[in-house]
């Protein structure tokens, strides 16, 4: 009888290789303790619990006691931002020549673009632009370009045919932009370029080709660590033409945070409110009144499955909301634009708008509106 062990086994294997001398074979006969196996089984079988059964809290509670947190390094912070400021009058160089600046590193940036476009920009007209907000709208934002840069050409009269306006399409704005022949420049400062509202590949294409424009500037941030995916090589060099700037500040995520969902905290409706409230506080009182009219009939008709556009002209009509059909389009444009707002199949065949929120979240969304 010889005794042998597994070379190099996965666990602790012994064998016992006995030789039959009546049937001139070898047998094999495991060695191995019982528990060892057992401990095996275990390892195999999977866990019970889930991540869902976490109960998580109150996202409106960890928001109260995130706020309650002392800063620290405050006076650190600001002394590393005292040492940037050295550097302003290179950044202004590097934007008159051509090139877009892109300010990258640990911490909100927020600050530090706003201190510099405030104190050194002040040769040209600075438009900025917030891209952490989730809902951004893409369109407005290059009729700001636009709007901006036209207004800096005093020979351009009102009612100009190549002034920019928000009736035009998305083609024709670009077109204007990139088509001025005057002198004036303009400033365009992205917080977060690469947020949720304009990491899609077709707006990052509206840009590049805006900044590769003649008269335009791009002042830039990034926090996401897989940012430079964003561009191709032609984009990041040609079209923006990035120089990057290391320029970590330390400085909490305050404002770019309160956007973004909290890891820790549960879903509620709290969270669909918030987000919609954000949107209409940006409206004119007009917009907000039209929305509060759909939202109002909504609840009033809950079997409804909603109103036509025509039954909604008609309805806001008799309150003076709007004077015709097509600025109450403009409205559901914004609206829609932002989410806020969605159309379906009714029974007869016409497309009926209606607000795609839950009836208590809606009823919580006009209390805060009139409030």
């Amino acid at each position: 009888m010889a005794l042998y062990t597994a070379p190099n086994p996965p666990c602790p294997t012994l064998f016992l290789l006995i030789h039959d001398a009546e049937e001139g074979v070898e047998q094999e006969v495991d060695m191995l303790p019982n528990h060892y196996n057992t401990k095996q089984d275990s390892f195999n079988k999977k866990a019970s619990k889930k991540i869902t059964d976490i109960d998580m809290v109150d996202e409106q509670e960890l928001r109260r006691a995130l706020a309650k947190l002392v800063p620290k390094h405050e006076k650190e912070q600001s002394a590393l931002l005292e040492t940037y400021k050295a550097s302003y009058w290179k950044w202004h160089f590097q934007l008159r020549c051509g090139f877009g600046l892109l300010m990258y590193g640990f911490g909100s940036k927020r600050a530090l673009l706003e201190d510099f476009a405030s104190s050194t920009l002040v040769d040209a007209a600075a438009v900025a632009v917030n891209g952490y907000l989730p809902t951004i709208n893409i369109k407005h934002v290059i009729y700001t370009i636009a709007d901006a840069l036209w207004k800096q050409h005093s020979t351009v009269e009102k009612g100009n045919e190549n002034e920019p306006a928000p009736s035009q399409s998305l083609e024709e704005l670009v077109s204007l932009i990139t088509n001025y022949k005057e002198a004036h420049i303009v400033y365009v400062l992205v917080h977060n370029i690469d947020g949720p509202g304009l990491r899609d590949e077709e707006t990052q294409h509206l840009l590049a080709k805006i900044a590769a424009s003649k008269p335009v500037r791009f002042l830039a941030s990034v926090d996401h660590v897989n940012a430079p995916l964003l561009w191709d090589k032609q984009m990041a060099n040609i079209c923006f033409n990035w120089w990057w700037h290391h320029t970590p500040t330390f400085a909490a995520y305050d404002i770019e945070g309160t956007f973004l969902p909290l890891l820790l905290a549960s879903d509620g409706v709290t969270k669909g409110i918030r987000s919609a409230a954000l949107v209409l506080q940006s409206l004119t009182p007009n917009a907000q009144s039209v929305f509060r009219t759909l939202a109002s009939h909504q609840l009033t008709h809950s079997e409804d499955l909603g109103l036509t556009q025509h039954q909604l002209y008609s309805l806001c009509r008799e309150r003076f909301l709007v004077s015709s059909e097509l600025t109450l389009r403009a409205h559901l444009t914004e609206f829609k634009d932002h989410q806020l707002v969605c159309t379906r199949r009714g029974l007869d065949g016409q497309d009926c708008l209606y607000i795609p929120i839950q009836t208590e979240a809606l009823s919580k969304l006009l209390e805060d509106l009139d409030s």
